[in-house]
């Protein structure tokens, strides 16, 4: 462990990265983004969680396949270091992973604690002693730069938010065009705080949705055409989309709460453990990764 570095620079430091990902389904354009990073893949372990569903059970065969296939195929310097697979050992919380499911209102609780669960499953399964790095990625993120590692990595951040967008046709224009996607990373306002003070020690506040107005600044909306890239931004709350985190906060016990922490939950729950850690949540707004358009 003393050995273990974690700095601006890991791939000049030889630092090891932990990539994790929940997955429900299996998505060919996740695993072709993957492949193509361009740190050096023998420093890389990636680590895979799935449900015991009938979806759940496609994807990990699917999974395994490509696995098997790309281990074989590739030259040994382009070979990941270590891959693991973990089946979930509790029920999903809801039977439907269609995106106009999964978003309701009525389901998220239960959803994002199972999320947590499985998130921190497969954490404690696979953060090794020589972990440098945790890089959180969610199956339907389908495209990054190939240099996401190293630079996010070289903001030398405990933990750094990446600006998650969808690509769609916009059919009023007739061309391709994007819109934000993840409204969890986020700076806290008052309106919020307020009505987190005036909830049952078990409710949850959540974001996004028209009935729980926070007015809290989401990040979202701080990007700017031909922005700078690496434009920083503080953050109380975080989503999981695409999240570096340094090994060591994960080691100093941030985890994801399956349980309302301060009225939060999972990812934001997490970075306010982070919070409280004594360190400071960041994002990138202008840094954009897509999400897969359903």
């Amino acid at each position: 462990m003393n050995t273990v570095t974690t700095t601006s620079d890991p791939v000049g430091k030889r630092e090891s990265v932990l990539i994790l990902t929940p997955m429900s389904r299996f998505y060919e354009e996740y695993w072709a983004n993957i492949i193509k990073l361009q740190y050096p893949h023998e420093l890389i372990t990636l680590g895979f969680i799935l449900p015991k569903t009938k979806e759940g059970n496609q994807a990990t065969t699917t999974l395994q396949n490509h696995i098997t296939s790309y281990q074989k195929s590739a030259a040994k310097k382009d070979r990941f270091h270590n891959i693991v697979i973990l089946r979930e050992d509790f029920e999903p919380a809801i039977s439907s992973q269609d995106e106009s499911v999964r978003h309701k209102k009525e389901f998220q609780k239960a959803r994002r604690s199972s999320m947590a669960k499985a998130r921190n499953s497969l954490l404690f399964t696979t953060l090794h002693p020589s972990i440098s790095w945790v890089l959180w990625l969610d199956a339907d993120v389908i495209e990054t730069p190939h240099t996401i590692i190293q630079d996010m990595a070289s903001h030398d951040q405990p933990v750094l938010a990446a600006n998650t967008f969808q690509r769609y046709m916009d059919t009023e224009k007739n061309q391709m065009s994007e819109r934000p996607y993840d409204f969890n990373n986020w700076q806290d306002s008052e309106a919020a705080l307020k009505l987190g003070a005036s909830m049952g020690k078990d409710d949850i506040l959540l974001e996004g949705y028209h009935d729980m107005a926070t007015y809290r600044a989401l990040m979202a909306f701080m990007s700017t055409p031909d922005g700078d890239l690496h434009y920083e931004v503080p953050l109380d709350g975080v989503g999981g989309s695409a999240l570096l985190v340094k090994a060591e906060v994960h080691r100093d016990g941030a985890m994801f709460p399956p349980f309302s922490f301060y009225h939060l939950i999972e990812t934001e729950g997490f970075a306010k453990m982070v919070r409280r850690l004594g360190k400071q949540p960041a994002g990138l707004p202008n840094y954009k990764v897509y999400h897969y358009n359903e």
